[in-house]
């Protein structure tokens, strides 16, 4: 065992999932006769042990959350030089991909770092501590991305709520060096600015990158309407790639006005609008009016960000969907979306096809996406997969 590491004891026939490949240890897996919850402090490592006593690996622990326990290396302790080390493997995957340094550099438990986010914008850096663990060594998470990255600032988000199932307190705060309020991102040749202290969660969605790097195959001279548009990702993209005209839709002002001013540094202001509303009745608004889309984009909030909720999330989902199918001109394109970890891709696919049925179009699937690369899956955490695009064709009969 591990100098110093206070031992902390499974069940029989918990190790199953770990030496598969699985770095999450639950409450009800740990023997708590030998190695009591309430012993731990938040964020403390232990050394995992088998109920015979064989050393599975150093996790750090947390009494007050479901998962109690999440595996980080099988010797190694959680402190600088280990982060420096994963660091550097997140690193040369991401540099090998992409261009430009803007991506997501560490995706949680999928690059062995779980409860930390990072997310690259050139020079800086946006980060999201969202356990214990990992907000125990926070300041060997900052000395590591200085020493691996020397970023001109870094950014904590740790304002999600995430964080507060882990019984930690929120706030954003610049931990190093200094972080403009605007920042640019560069993605598939377009140009985005973005507020990463005061947008949603880190200020940009990279996930979706390699989904909406299609749409110049699709959206070239045709009318365009993006559905929960925030700050413009795929609308804008969408105008770049030749679409006659882009139509925004979101509930937040500022963010449309973050799609202007978009629009504007990539030259294509003269062909998008934006429209301030519930997604919802804006689109029954537009059809009341007789309007017609030749693509529309549905890329939606979560609508199931509970396993309680999947039964009034799918009727969200089945009727954004019914809504868009009923704007799309006679041989449409819908591009449909969920980032809902709690909604598979099959049933994505079933609601379509049942929205298609209800309002009688005819669906063929083009296509289908879920993360980029720099959201890489682990093959043992099915919960590291919860993106998923579908490009549909509509077709009246």
């Amino acid at each position: 065992m591990t100098a110093s590491l206070p031992p902390l004891y499974l069940i029989a026939q918990a190790e199953r999932r770990l030496k598969a490949g699985h770095l999450w240890i639950y409450s009800n897996e740990i023997d708590t006769s030998r190695s009591p919850l309430r012993e731990f402090e938040p964020g403390a490592q232990v050394q995992v042990m088998n109920p015979a006593g064989k050393p599975l690996g150093i996790a750090y622990v947390n009494p007050h959350t479901l998962i109690a326990a999440r595996l980080i290396s099988r010797d190694h302790l959680l402190d600088k030089s280990l982060l420096v080390h994963r660091l550097q493997v997140a690193l040369s995957l991401r540099e090998r991909l992409f261009d430009t340094p803007h991506y997501r550099l560490v995706y949680g438990d999928a690059d062995l770092l779980p409860g930390l986010v990072v997310d690259r914008y050139g020079d800086y850096l946006v980060v999201q501590l969202n356990t214990a663990g990992m907000e125990r060594v926070r300041n060997a998470v900052i000395d590591a991305l200085v020493q691996v990255l020397a970023p001109r600032g870094i950014l904590f988000r740790n304002d999600s709520r995430v964080r507060a199932g882990e019984q930690l307190e929120s706030s954003v705060e610049v931990v190093h060096g200094e972080v403009p309020a605007e920042i640019e991102v560069i993605e598939n040749g377009c140009r985005f600015h973005t507020s990463v202290q005061e947008g949603q969660k880190t200020g940009w969605f990279y996930d979706h990158r390699v989904a909406r790097s299609r749409l110049p195959h699709y959206v070239a001279g045709r009318r365009v309407l993006d559905v929960f548009s925030y700050i413009g990702g795929w609308g804008i993209q969408a105008a770049v790639a030749g679409a006659s005209e882009v139509v925004f839709v979101d509930a937040s002002g500022p963010a449309l006005e973050r799609v202007g001013i978009n629009a504007e540094l990539n030259g294509v202001a003269d062909r998008c609008n934006g429209v301030q509303g519930d997604a919802t009745a804006v689109l029954r608004d537009l059809i009341a009016r007789g309007e017609r889309f030749d693509t529309i984009i549905l890329d939606p909030p979560a609508f199931i960000p509970r396993r309680k909720d999947q039964k009034v999330g799918q009727q969200a989902y089945r009727r954004i969907n019914e809504l868009a199918m009923r704007l799309l001109s006679r041989d449409g394109l819908l591009v449909s979306a969920s980032c809902s970890l709690h909604l598979t891709r099959e049933q994505l696919v079933d609601l379509i096809r049942a929205a298609g049925r209800h309002v009688d179009r005819h669906v063929q699937i083009l296509e289908q996406h879920g993360q980029g690369p720099d959201h890489p899956v682990h093959p043992a955490i099915p919960e590291t997969a919860y993106l998923k695009s579908v490009f549909c064709r509509v077709l009246t009969p």
